[in-house]
């Protein structure tokens, strides 16, 4: 039987989804739901400790948000004008691909101005293309280095928080809207679930002998897109960029080998290593742009614990972890969370699924 869409929509009180990070990182709630029993237990999130041993593995997604929401203004005009940057093109010649706001005013040929708090115009662009109704292509005009040009553009950027949080970035959130491993630069969105891991927390895993693998999914507002079609199978995912390394398949299939828990933290990591299986169903390294839409019935190959957030209805997100867990068992997990009042999305609680 095919998956439909409107099998994944409940209601979702607006107060539960999450507008602010949680006061300590490994301090949110933590929903255990256990695929075999059906059991579902309510912790905190740094008691996850207790549910591993000695070279069990967790796999953490170690892309790192770069602040990609400009605000600047229109020549001539003086037009506000907000400029979400989605990819780089072309490095030498500085084109990026972007999302514009409002997009009917930003016509190609338009210069656009970036200023610092003194109103110095530190960066000017030109628009070059236009790609989809909010989509641009822009080069900006700087003469030099690149370094300089990424201090600049880091300097002027802000936090890329998701639209549903409805307030300006601070300066809390460029700490806080970051997993605390986070290295490789080019996501546009968090990976959330590893948000709530503390330098404490991660010492903590380490002491007691689990293993650590890292790979890279760089996050892009595809995460955040609607699903327009009722039936799943039609509908296609946009593409991000992934890279898995040596050193994480070895992890990796050691523990497959010697039949320890694999903890997929998030739904990236999830879609990184399913996108990177071997013909004997191990991971292998691996790298490019995966679409890879994970939704019922799926046989998952590496991972066998997954950590998430909770998520909106009728979102992908959701969809995968129906996927992994089973579609009654997290739709009944769902509706408990909403009775106990966990709060939802990037800055919210928790859901372990072993």
């Amino acid at each position: 039987m095919r998956s439909k869409l409107s099998q994944f929509n409940f209601e979702l009180p607006e107060k539960l989804i999450s507008q602010h990070p949680q006061d300590i990182r490994d301090e949110s709630k933590l929903m255990v739901v256990h695929r075999e029993t059906g059991k579902i237990e309510h912790k905190i999130f740094k008691d996850m400790l207790s549910y591993f041993d000695d070279k069990d593995t967790l796999i953490f997604n170690n892309t790192k948000v770069f602040p990609a929401r400009l605000y600047g203004r229109k020549e001539k005009t003086g037009a506000s004008i907000e400029v979400f940057l989605l990819r780089e093109l072309n490095p030498e010649a500085r084109l990026w691909d972007v999302l514009v706001d409002p997009a009917r005013k930003i016509r190609v040929g338009n210069k656009l101005y970036f200023s610092d708090p003194e109103d110095n115009d530190i960066l000017v662009a030109e628009v070059v293309d236009n790609t989809t109704s909010r989509g641009r292509t822009i080069r900006f005009l700087f003469e030099g280095t690149d370094e300089e040009f990424q201090k600049e553009l880091h300097s002027l950027g802000n936090t890329p928080l998701p639209k549903y949080i409805d307030r300006k970035a601070t300066q809390l959130d460029k700490e806080r809207y970051q997993t605390i491993y986070a290295k490789e630069i080019g996501a546009v969105a968090a990976p959330t679930a590893g948000l709530h891991f503390s330098k404490e927390l991660m010492k903590r895993l380490e002491l007691k002998g689990i293993d650590f693998a890292e790979l890279t999914l760089h996050i892009g507002l595809g995460t955040f897109r609607n699903i327009e079609v009722e039936d799943l199978s039609k509908h296609k995912m946009d593409a991000e960029y992934y890279n898995i390394t040596d050193q994480a398949v070895e992890k990796v299939n050691a523990a497959i080998k010697n039949r320890k828990k694999i903890c997929a933290v998030g739904t990236t990591s999830m879609r990184a290593i399913e996108s990177a299986v071997s013909a004997e169903r191990n991971l292998k390294i691996s790298g490019g742009w995966t679409n890879k839409f994970i939704y019922p019935p799926y046989e998952f190959n590496i991972a066998n614990c997954m950590i998430t957030n909770l998520h909106l209805p009728k979102s992908s997100l959701l969809i995968m972890v129906c996927a992994f867990g089973g579609y009654d068992l997290i739709m009944e997990a769902y509706a408990q969370a909403i009775k106990k009042k966990y709060k939802f999305y990037s800055y919210g609680d928790a859901m372990m699924i072993i």
